[in-house]
């Protein structure tokens, strides 16, 4: 692990006492001595590519998710779950979990009022609870949660959606959280039902903003109960009701304006009508994948919606956004069809140098796998891939991640019914359903192993929120899914392979410190691979900041090339070896040639 006292910089965190400089120091000590034992290690007793196993139990990470009712779900709020973030809170070089929570319906009680809960890693396998250590206790209908380090002090704060008001958790640097989303401006009025969000700096002033989807304006005393309306019949079953004949919320967009003061608190502005974010109107969102969909430098959001057109937000370059997606091909599917989108996930997926998108929707119909077609354009391949299958299945979290290593990014998705009727009435799907694993055949498709990957993935669960991370850091990637109303799932591929890796960690500095933005392209002998680091996605979840990127069989790189959010270009040298994290900090590479 390569860690440099260039990427401390005192005059952006805020801070001149010397207790920071030594954090970081013990910090960066303890990034440089991971642990070399791998805890549930993978072993050639499991077939090759993937078997995994459900380690929460073992691991500790046993707390129940609240939404509503368990069996009956008589309202929408009830029903659309919550998000997982990973983030390392501590900066320990290990990545923790925190699980965002729901809550309860009028009448309903629990001994204990519903939280989100952190996990903090232990570097053996399993997490403690940290929650009220950390000052995190915070009841709330939560929904998704984001990771950024939004005043650039070099902790990584979380921002938590719901119903209700939004909540910004900012990291005192001390293993301590402090909730100040009135104060930065970031709370919203509370009549909004915010879902997904991402950290982006959209204007590349190297201050990381805040995109927040939302879902309807709801109310419990004024929304019919199931059966009263239309629009609250599936299949002829009374159903709840929703999201049509709800009225729509409108996603928002917060600038940071920064420090009015040295060392002081950051500030936000609501930038969502002079940013062209509201004039996407009459949409039920979900998640957001930032991505610079028309490589022209400058980071897009494409948001999945439900019962509605999916929204490519194109940055204008000057502080606006224009949605692009009818045009560019991701708003419908091949037939020219809105769909029910909930999650989505980025990554090129068929090593042509361009990024990708993929979307997950309700049941009775296909995901969407949209080709980048590198002219601003993309191209359903669904069926082409091979993925227009499952369709009885209701897809929520989904994340692109090289399960085995081989430098081809499979497809890892979580299922889940949001009416628990489907059982009783029999109408053709199952409330909680298994997992899915769509594995890359490197050749444009890919195959379903979800039946032959291990036990983990045939457990049927009614799964929403979904992160994916090295939790371990040995070189696999592990899944975190939140369940609803149910405990969640750690799983760990415990097949054996011999393909090698490259984890990457961005340290920005004219950039923001996250380097949310920025895109790499990881330079082989005989082929490339290129990821960007991205804060959200997925189901209204945020996956480890870091990139990772499965090699195959490659055993020397030629170079690194990053171009970081500020629109520079360098490039790095290879590593001497691979299997193992890297720190890249920005300013330290060269310019590559012309």
């Amino acid at each position: 692990m390569t860690v440099s006292l260039k990427s401390l910089h005192p005059s952006r965190s805020g801070g001149t006492a010397l207790l920071s400089w030594l954090l970081v120091l013990l910090c960066a000590i303890s990034v440089m001595s991971y642990a070399q034992t791998t805890p549930y290690p993978a072993t050639t007793q499991h077939p090759a590519p993937a078997w995994f196993i459900d380690v929460a139990a073992k691991a500790g990470i046993t707390v129940r998710n609240v939404n509503g009712g368990i069996e009956a779900k008589h309202y929408i709020i009830e029903s659309t779950g919550s998000g997982v973030a990973i983030l390392d809170y501590d900066r320990d070089g290990w990545p923790d979990i925190f699980l965002v929570n729901g809550s309860t319906l009028p009448g309903q009680k629990l001994a204990e009022a519903p939280t989100s809960h952190l996990f903090r890693n232990n570097h053996d396998g399993t997490f403690t609870d940290v929650t009220v250590k950390a000052g995190l206790v915070s009841t709330g209908w939560g929904q998704g949660a984001c990771v950024g380090d939004y005043d650039n002090d070099g902790f990584d704060d979380i921002y938590v959606t719901g119903y209700g008001k939004g909540r910004l958790f900012h990291n005192q640097r001390n293993g301590t959280f402090q909730e100040v989303a009135q104060q930065a401006g970031v709370a919203g009025t509370g009549t909004e039902w915010g879902t997904g969000c991402a950290f982006i700096d959209y204007d590349r002033d190297g201050k990381l903003d805040l995109a927040i989807a939302n879902y309807v304006h709801f109310d419990l005393n004024h929304t019919p109960a199931p059966g009263q309306m239309a629009g609250c019949i599936w299949k002829g079953v009374p159903v709840m009701c929703g999201p049509r004949g709800l009225d729509h919320a409108p996603n928002i967009l917060y600038h940071n304006l920064g420090s009015a003061t040295p060392n002081g608190p950051v500030t936000f502005q609501d930038v969502s009508i002079t940013s062209g974010f509201q004039k996407t109107a009459a949409h039920y969102c979900f998640s957001i994948t930032t991505l610079d969909y028309n490589e022209d430098g400058w980071p897009d959001l494409y948001v999945a919606c439900d019962s509605t057109p999916a929204i490519l937000y194109r940055n204008n370059h000057d502080g606006t956004f224009t949605d692009t997606g009818a045009d560019s091909g991701v708003a419908f599917n091949e037939d020219g069809r809105e769909q029910a989108g909930m999650g989505s996930t980025a990554a090129d997926y068929d090593g042509d140098g361009h990024i990708d998108l993929f979307k997950t929707n309700f049941s009775d119909d296909t995901s969407t796998l949209y080709h980048n077609n590198a002219d601003g354009t993309f191209t359903d391949n669904t069926h082409i891939a091979g993925l227009a299958i499952n369709t009885d299945a209701l897809g929520w979290g989904a994340m692109f991640a090289d399960v085995d290593n081989d430098g081809w990014p499979d497809l890892l998705v979580v299922n889940g019914h949001v009416y628990p009727e489907v059982d009783s009435a029999k109408l053709g799907s199952n409330y909680r359903e298994p997992r899915f694993l769509y594995y890359n055949l490197g050749n444009g498709k890919f195959s379903d192993l979800s039946k032959s990957a291990g036990p983990a993935l045939l457990q049927p669960q009614s799964s929403r929120g979904l992160a994916i991370a090295d939790l371990f850091n040995d070189g696999r990637l592990e899944a975190v899914v939140n369940n609803l109303s149910d405990l969640p799932m750690l799983l760990v591929n415990q097949a054996k392979n011999q393909n090698h890796w490259l984890g990457l960690h961005l340290v920005g500095t004219a950039s923001n410190r996250d380097a949310i933005g920025a895109h790499v392209t990881v330079i082989g002998t005989k082929r490339r691979w290129v990821d960007e680091v991205r804060s959200g996605s997925s189901y209204n979840s945020s996956s480890d900041l870091r990139l990772h990127f499965g090699l195959g069989a490659e055993t020397t790189l030629t170079g690194i090339e990053v171009r970081w959010p500020t629109g520079q270009t360098e490039l790095f040298p290879p590593p001497a070896s691979l299997d193992h994290h890297i720190e890249l900090i920005e300013g330290t590479g060269n310019k590559p040639p012309k």
